[in-house]
């Protein structure tokens, strides 16, 4: 029987994404599975899965700003800027000083366009740019906006090494900002360790390891905080509850009149029922009268009886 809702995983070290998808489906028996973020296989931490009919809300979970622990490497250079790629550079770090790294890391706060590393799955003209790396040829430099909202140093320079923490926008890529750290300081740098502690407001306290979660399945106990049910998933958008004639109207894809809600023409409203059930999301199409009342069109329609 297919569920709906949101798991919070700890991802392990060692493994992609998507083996963690597979294994939760395994796992879960459940067919529909998808991800809101991808992290690197040598990366742990915080993986947002959706099951059943809240893979369709995926789309307004994976853009969530995202926090991160990690460790970085100076001296030491690879050609995928963490420490599973291969060194291409080394140099001495005995000047290297903890204030130096400081100064440094000012220069990646706030908004700029990244440079996205040549071992990525980012798409350009359809080709993931791991792939045209692995087979030697020219990577095309690509690069997206990016935004840091916090980069700190969490440790002294100890051999070569510090810890951080980075608080920013989705899609961001720390190994990228490791690498150009280092060369920034001069030494070159890689990123040795990540741990993806916060995803929007989920936080890794409340996740579940795969092999926690396949030992609660086989004695049939809860999952507990790692679950919320297709109706209990926050959304980054006004949520409101329509009576029984505004729930049919939308449960058949027509409009409603909702009241009380701060929402521009076109932002996106959650709509629930009497008992707290997901009906639907949908676009505001137009405000009444004064503003008092808005009109939504359900773009995303949940079945009766999902909860």
């Amino acid at each position: 029987m297919s569920i709906d809702g949101l798991l919070l995983l700890d991802k392990p070290p060692g493994c992609t994404s998507h083996d963690a998808v597979q294994r939760a489906r395994r796992i879960l028996r459940q067919k529909r599975i998808g991800h809101c973020g991808t992290l690197d296989p040598d990366a742990t931490g915080l993986l947002l899965l959706t099951l059943g009919q809240a893979t369709r809300l995926t789309r307004f979970l994976i853009h969530a700003p995202k926090t991160y622990e990690g460790t970085i490497r100076f001296g030491i250079a690879t050609d995928t800027y963490d420490a599973s790629g291969r060194v291409v550079a080394e140099a001495p770090i005995d000047d290297l000083t903890s204030g130096r790294i400081d100064d440094a890391l000012r220069r990646f706060q706030g908004t700029f366009e990244q440079q996205l590393p040549a071992y990525s799955a980012r798409k350009v003209r359809g080709v993931k740019l791991y792939e045209l790396a692995r087979r030697g040829e020219e990577i095309p430099e690509s690069s997206k906006q990016v935004t840091v909202y916090e980069l700190a140093r969490t440790s002294e320079l100890d051999d070569g090494r510090v810890t951080f923490r980075l608080a920013c926008s989705s899609g961001t890529y720390a190994r990228a900002i490791a690498h150009e750290l280092g060369a920034a300081v001069g030494c070159g740098a890689h990123l040795e360790s990540l741990r993806r502690t916060e995803v929007g407001p989920f936080a890794i306290p409340q996740a579940v390891t795969l092999e926690e979660l396949e030992r609660r399945r086989q004695e049939g106990a809860e999952i507990g905080a790692a679950w919320l049910e297709l109706g209990a998933i926050p959304l980054p958008f006004p949520a409101t509850a329509i009576d029984a004639a505004q729930e049919r109207r939308a449960r058949h894809g027509q409009t409603v009149l909702v009241k009380g809600l701060d929402a521009a023409e076109g932002d996106w409203v959650k709509m629930a029922g009497r008992r707290g059930e997901l009906i639907a999301v949908g676009n505001v199409v137009e405000r009444v009268g004064a503003g008092a009342l808005i009109v939504v069109q359900p773009r995303i329609v949940f079945p009766a009886g999902t909860l």
